[in-house]
């Protein structure tokens, strides 16, 4: 079983330099997977990333937004499917099995229903639970400011840092911190994920 985020890069086409966005995008993806097998960026702006690690799927396609978001007018929409891999090819591009199916067939429907993330499994029930779940996430993340992004971005590659450790980094003071990390509802998204890991691991 694995997890394939399929994305794409809004506004993209607004950036005047690609480099923008391709190079933390490419960074991220990095971050993620070691083996540049596992991720593809295509078309331009397009993307996916087969990521074995199911449970940590929503946290991952959290870290791209916040990644993406950090940039000043640009944003992500993304798909994860969740199922098996009947084939693993030299490339993403050359696998295929159920998750990349579900992937793919979730991802064309965000432009139309005008939602920025959504998942599909095997269990029609848990996509409906998880979806409203992001949907209400997605009232707090798709309103990210710069600032709130890169915070969110930093707190998740630092999961050991305390506040003022992160003030440090970003160079302001730790109740800029907080406050950051409040107006993100870095905690709340911290419970969804929580709750996101238990409930993914039950699907067979």
């Amino acid at each position: 079983m694995t997890s394939v985020i399929t994305g794409d890069i809004i506004k993209s086409r607004k950036a005047i330099n690609q480099d923008l966005w391709l190079k933390p995008l490419k960074s991220a993806l990095e971050n993620k997977s070691s083996d540049s097998k596992f991720y593809d960026i295509y078309r331009g702006d397009s993307f996916q990333l087969d990521f074995p690690k199911v449970e940590e799927s929503f946290s991952t396609a959290v870290y791209i937004k916040a990644c993406i978001k950090s940039l000043k007018g640009l944003d992500v929409r993304m798909s994860i499917g969740i199922g098996n891999k009947d084939y693993e090819g030299n490339s993403v591009a050359e696998s295929n099995g159920e998750a990349f199916v579900f992937s793919g067939e979730t991802f064309e429907t965000l432009k139309k229903e005008k939602q920025n993330l959504k998942i599909k499994t095997n269990d029609f029930g848990l996509d409906k639970e998880l979806n409203l779940y992001f949907k209400l996430a997605l009232i707090a993340m798709d309103n990210w400011t710069t600032n709130s992004a890169e915070i969110v971005k930093l707190s998740l590659e630092n999961p050991q840092m305390i506040q003022s450790e992160l003030a440090k980094l970003v160079g302001i003071s730790q109740d800029a911190v907080s406050k950051r990390q409040k107006r993100a509802y870095l905690d709340e998204i911290k419970e969804l994920d929580s709750m996101f890991r238990q409930k993914v691991s039950n699907l067979k």
